[in-house]
């Protein structure tokens, strides 16, 4: 479903700040596949969400989705293929618009707009069961401004919103991370409910590491810009935190540099 191939990307070529973000990436996913991403601090990880999402030209490699090859396409075309949730949670989410017209806009997404009726009261229906299913009390508030709605609520939508059209693939870049503990574990169960439900291949970036472990079929590890360990079925279930430290450091000969990884 998604095919990354010798992806190299560097920011600030022939300057004093010169970073090689991307260094020869190679990752393939099958459908269905969860993959949760974790890595010290200028690993990668966010570079190449943002490389599959066409944030910005590559300096060279291939972007392939579903068997097209996406590498040349604007990153308003490539949306077409994907969904994804920031690690903000304002950014997924138009504050000023209601609910069921956020929900409205993602569910016509790629579609030709018209002249009539916006929201038909069977579409709306079909919002308010959606909302129900996140056990967070929107189904009866489709008409009040997202800007009202907690940061999880917005990122519970965001995530709805998402996944609305099944995308190609879901992209999660750290979408936890600005929630309190306990909202942040109530958001990730939504998310690995609806992958599931909806056999959805995604790529979830996260700094905590016993979130890498518990989610997903297969875990990868990046540094450097590129892949150093890609664990997966019955050695995943196995893993520890302290299995994922010592394994870090044998591939990468050097300890692992991320202090919200650690500490979480």
């Amino acid at each position: 479903m998604l095919e990354l191939r010798e992806i190299y990307k560097t920011f600030n070529p022939n300057t004093i700040n010169e970073k090689r973000a991307l260094n020869g990436l190679n990752l393939k996913l099958e459908e269905g596949d969860f993959v949760t991403v974790i890595g010290g601090n200028g690993a990668g990880k966010s570079t190449m969400l943002n490389a599959i999402a066409g944030a910005w030209p590559l300096d060279s490699g291939q972007v392939i989705i579903d068997g097209q090859d996406v590498t040349r396409l604007a990153d308003y075309k490539r949306a077409a293929y994907l969904g994804r949730v920031f690690q903000d949670p304002m950014m997924g989410t138009a504050a000023d618009m209601e609910i069921e017209e956020n929900l409205a806009a993602a569910y016509r997404r790629g579609t030709r707009r018209t002249l009539r009726w916006g929201i038909r009261a069977k579409e709306r229906e079909e919002y308010r069961n959606l909302l129900r299913t996140l056990d967070l009390g929107l189904e009866d508030r489709l008409r009040s401004k997202v800007g009202l709605l907690s940061g999880g609520q917005r990122q519970a939508l965001t995530l709805l919103m998402a996944t609305l059209k099944k995308p190609k693939v879901l992209l999660l870049d750290e979408h936890t991370a600005a929630l309190d503990p306990k909202t942040a574990a109530k958001v990730l169960e939504i998310s690995d409910r609806i992958i599931s439900e909806n056999h959805l291949t995604a790529l979830m970036i996260t700094h905590n590491m016993k979130d890498a472990i518990t989610y997903g079929n297969r875990l990868i590890m990046m540094n450097n810009g590129q892949i150093i360990l890609d664990i997966r079925g019955e050695a995943k279930q196995k893993l520890t935190v302290d299995d994922l430290l010592h394994q870090f450091s044998l591939a990468s000969g050097s300890e692992f540099a991320n202090d919200r990884a650690l500490l979480s």
